[in-house]
């Protein structure tokens, strides 16, 4: 059977499935209803976009506080006093004069001078990166400012970032890098490349003399970490892990006796002290000297080399690496991994307030790490993000309790419960696309986690629950959904936002209040017609069998069956992975199962 008219009836016969049931009668047919957003709505129709943030190349994005509240108006820090003993920081966000000139390239050198007039009480917090991720470093920069930190520095691998930022207000500095500006991809050459400019950085920063907090750019703040750092004067480092069963139920230190998992250097804070300067320069001279050891593999090989005993009864801190080194591992419920945040909630919980969220532990490479912030609502977008060309098409899958919480979580479970949603996402998508609108995905349920190697369902002493709203990248691959695949192959894009997108208060009220009911009617009766003309104010009527499904039936499907991921793995078998299936429902007596010859192992396409 075709995708395209199983998709269309499948919704028409699914009464159940959506957010708000119409019952209507159209020529004996029982139709489901759908929400269709920005029907419309455009800038020129409404100035309300403008009156809320104006355009990102002037300004910066909207004032968010907190990591989760948002404002509607700009909140641009002013210059202040600082305390005693410190500088007076120079207003961020404020953009130099639209007459002036572009300072020469020198100017921007890393300093200890240029370090001194951002350091606060003898602290500086440094990001750092290339053109490809702007929009990470000004959603950095931004949570910072909006939580009254501004003694920050972000680094530019690449003289295009370089000038994007001063325009912006943002202080920047020349790493001399010469970098790509396109996304490098995670494990690349060019990628551990940067993984050496960080050690390169600690190395050059530390002797100006000054405490380092130093970030990734795929991590936000949600919180000011400084006075909780500042807890623990007598630590050379404090370095953020990769743990996921919890070592502690309070805001204190990990508990590094039961720390098991690597020491994540995506958050990590350096004092200038003697035995932390030692271990920087000789992980420089290791990764320097073999370019195959990734960045933070060698800071655990040198950290690692002693741990413990702790120094004293009640910090948390150990002696590391040389036998003078004091360590502290920071605590993974609230400065999270992306598994202890967005898999496990452990800061919800366990009643905690979040400092820091890192993206780690995800899939889909940079694009599934923007998805899980927009999820997550912490990522800054353009206005024009929230107006998609078309409107927005959003519906609500009703789950059966029974295939959310009956019987045991194991494989079997998992996967009818992903291929009922599954199912119900290819209708919507099938009706976003003739509809030419972007689909708000649903939430996503999954009964079992999704990791890179063999696993039980949930690990051992996580607090992972069961069921639990999984990131969309645990199913669908994130990128293939975004990316510009050819047309000719795989017919118009489809474009998507995240299960978040009409709670976000960043979204013009506008957009929420301008929508219709979509309802399913019978081909060739009155006002039944593939288009985005409305019938009646507040109604849209489509056909369930449009002939614009005859048309892009193959294209469709092809797309479809690339949207899907892998589910891993299995326990003692290789391989342990089990490919999602978007059209498991054409196969009778189709099961999860891994590959069990070579030739199997592939995609279903």
């Amino acid at each position: 059977m075709g995708g395209w008219r199983n998709a269309v009836q499948e919704a028409a016969a699914s009464k159940p499935l959506f957010l708000t049931i119409y019952t209507t009668i159209i020529v004996g047919i029982v139709a489901t209803s759908f929400y269709v957003f920005s029907a419309i709505y455009s800038p020129s129709a409404s100035t309300s976009t403008q009156s809320i943030s104006t355009s990102w190349l002037s300004s910066p994005p909207l004032s968010q506080n907190g990591g989760s509240n948002f404002s509607n108006n700009i909140s641009l820090p002013t210059d202040k006093a600082s305390q005693p003993g410190s500088n007076q920081l120079k207003t961020i966000w404020q953009a130099p004069p639209s007459n002036s000139k572009m300072p020469p390239l020198e100017s921007f050198k890393l300093t200890k001078e240029l370090v001194g007039e951002r350091a606060k009480d003898n602290v500086i917090i440094v990001t750092f990166g290339n053109f490809a991720f702007m929009d990470f470093i000004l959603t950095w920069v931004k949570h910072l400012t909006d939580l009254d930190v501004s003694n920050l520095l972000v680094g530019a691998m690449d003289t295009k970032l370089l000038e994007a930022l001063y325009w912006k207000g943002v202080p920047v500095f020349d790493m001399g890098s010469h970098m790509s500006t396109i996304d490098v991809g995670w494990g690349s050459p060019t990628f551990h490349k940067m993984g050496r400019e960080k050690v390169l950085l600690i190395n050059a920063i530390l002797p100006f003399g000054y405490e380092l907090l130093m970030c990734d750019t795929d991590m936000v703040w949600l919180k000011d970490p400084l006075p909780y750092l500042a807890q623990y004067p007598d630590a050379d480092i404090l370095t953020s892990s990769d743990q996921v069963v919890p070592t502690v139920v309070d805001d204190r230190l990990a508990d590094w006796k039961q720390v098991g998992a690597a020491y994540n250097i995506g958050i990590f804070h350096w004092r200038p002290t003697e035995p932390a300067i030692k271990l920087a320069k000789e992980w420089k001279d290791m990764l320097l000297a073999d370019d195959k050891i990734w960045d933070q593999n060698g800071f655990n090989e040198l950290a690692r080399k002693q741990t413990g005993p702790a120094i004293d009864d009640d910090s948390g801190l150990f002696y590391a690496f040389d036998g003078t080194l004091k360590l502290g591992i920071l605590p993974e419920s609230i400065f999270c991994s992306g598994h202890t945040y967005f898999v496990q909630a452990m800061y919800e919980q366990l009643r905690l307030e979040p400092y820091a969220l890192h993206t780690t532990f995800q899939y889909g490479g940079t694009e599934g790490k923007r998805h899980r912030l927009r999820e997550a609502m912490v990522f800054y977008d353009p206005p024009e993000y929230y107006d998609a060309p078309g409107g927005f098409l959003s519906f609500k899958p009703s789950i059966p309790k029974s295939l959310l919480l009956d019987g045991e979580h194991n494989l079997e479970s998992h996967f009818s419960l992903i291929n009922y949603q599954m199912k119900q996402i290819r209708s919507a998508l099938a009706i976003a696309s003739l509809l030419n609108r972007t689909l708000v995905m649903p939430p996503l349920w999954c009964r079992l986690d999704r990791l890179w190697f063999s696993h039980p369902g949930v690990l051992e002493g996580s607090m992972t629950r069961q069921p639990f709203l999984c990131p969309l990248d645990h199913v669908f691959e994130v990128n293939v959904m975004l990316k510009d695949l050819p047309q000719e192959e795989f017919g118009p894009a489809i474009n998507i936002r995240e299960y978040s997108f009409l709670n976000n208060p960043l979204l013009p009220q506008q957009v929420k209040e301008s929508w219709l009911d979509v309802q399913l009617c019978q081909e060739g009766t009155e006002d039944c017609h593939a288009s985005s003309n409305t019938s009646r104010p507040g109604l849209l009527r489509f056909p369930k069998n449009s002939t614009e499904e005859m048309t892009r039936e193959e294209k469709f499907r092809n797309r479809m069956k690339r949207y899907v991921g892998i589910w891993c793995c299995v326990e003692n078998h290789t391989p342990g992975h089990i490919y999602y299936d978007m059209y498991w429902d054409e196969k009778p007596g189709w099961k999860p199962a891994p590959p069990q010859t070579p030739e199997e192992d592939h995609p279903p396409f």
